[in-house]
């Protein structure tokens, strides 16, 4: 298996922490324990034994998680070290040498890569900016056939921020269903929609159909690194047998923390926080676009601290993230990472005075750039 190098992780893990400004993250910023837990849980979390749990996750997380997905239950899920394991196993079990998979885009690069490794071919269904990020039914259509062994979608989309209309989700299900395909949808963003309705999953669509999340974008929970892939029993099982291959478990204190966060009041406190950032740092972002005129063109976000701005700038888009970081300490993720150049991806869920910075730092290099055309 040759894996070719995953651009946008490799660039965030190598900077992320060593510049002054990082608006390169999707998720919002991060909560502190004492956030979650209380003063009597926090001692409890001192007194737990650091051992081995059950690897697909206590009993109880996986009911809180199968909570989440009406119709199921804790034998539906398995819990992963983030959702890019949970990614990671799905593909594994479901995608062959020869198959065909297609992947809506943009996305999050990682089943990309995976999918390729596996010796697999994708088969892109493109997400139309003009259209407001829709879904082309007739592209899915065409692209869906025979030798299709899975479909794969972010919902919400990552990096556009764009969501599913009702219609479009029965669409992916029925292409799928025509063929006998699976379908993958990564719904890590669900929670963080800033008009506050809740993204409606897709489980219970369809029966050949695995759901991914996790507790890191919209919860603003990353280091706990806990994700989850939601699936008929029978399927869920393999994946955790092949986690024994893997990561074996997530750790103790994640487990438990992540039980208090799915707790039913604890998760609407926390999923109000992350919408509270949302609403009050989009204007700052939305504000800052507007200056520009028409240099940028965005489609507003519906969901994640996530901004996709075509710019009109001439210069390649991992070349001026390369001069937002030396010049300025500033990161953000190059459109290039997603196989679009003329884009860049601005993370706005940071604290307040922190974004202005970034975007005032983004302003210093964008003020000597070579005339730019209307994006």
């Amino acid at each position: 298996m040759k894996l070719e190098p995953f651009e946008m992780e490799r660039m965030q893990s190598t900077w992320e922490n060593r510049v002054a400004h990082n608006l390169s993250e999707s998720g919002v910023h991060p909560m502190a324990v004492d956030e979650v837990v209380g003063p009597e849980e926090q001692a409890a979390l001192l007194r737990e034994r650091l051992a081995y749990i059950q690897s697909n996750g206590t009993e109880e997380l996986r009911s809180a998680v199968a909570r989440l997905h009406p119709g199921a239950g804790p034998e539906n899920v398995t819990v992963a070290n983030g959702t890019a394991e949970a990614n990671f196993i799905a593909a594994w079990r479901l995608v062959e040498p020869g198959d065909e998979v297609v992947v809506v885009l943009p996305n999050y690069m990682q089943l990309w890569g995976v999918i390729r490794a596996f010796g697999a071919t994708v088969v892109p269904v493109r997400l139309r900016e003009e259209a407001g990020w829709a879904l082309d039914g007739d592209e899915l259509r065409r692209a869906v056939g025979p030798r299709t062994k899975l479909v794969a979608v972010c919902n919400p989309n990552n990096p556009t921020g764009a969501i599913l209309s009702e219609g479009e989700g029965k669409e992916i299900v029925a292409a799928a269903g025509r063929h006998g395909a699976w379908v993958l949808a990564d719904e890590v963003y669900r929670g963080a929609e800033r008009d506050g309705r809740e993204t409606a999953t897709l489980w219970g669509s369809y029966d050949r159909l695995l759901v991914t999340g996790g507790l890191s974008k919209a919860y603003g929970l990353p280091g706990l690194r806990i994700g989850w892939v939601v699936g008929p029993a029978v399927t869920t099982a393999e994946l955790w047998g092949r986690k024994d291959y893997l990561t074996i478990s997530v750790g103790a204190l994640s487990d438990r923390l992540a039980r208090v966060a799915l707790r039913p009041e604890v998760r609407a406190r926390i999923l109000a926080r992350t919408r509270g950032i949302l609403s009050a740092n989009y204007p700052v972002l939305e504000e800052w676009v507007r200056r520009r005129g028409g240099l940028f063109r965005l489609v507003p976000p519906r969901a994640g601290a996530i901004a996709y701005l075509r710019y009109g700038w001439p210069v390649n888009s991992t070349e001026l993230v390369t001069r937002l970081r030396e010049e300025q300490s500033v990161l953000v993720v190059p459109g290039d990472h997603f196989g679009m150049d003329g884009f860049l991806r601005v993370g706005f869920g940071n604290e307040p005075q922190d974004l202005r910075a970034g975007l005032d730092r983004i302003d210093a290099v964008l003020d000597r750039l070579p005339a730019p055309a209307v994006a």
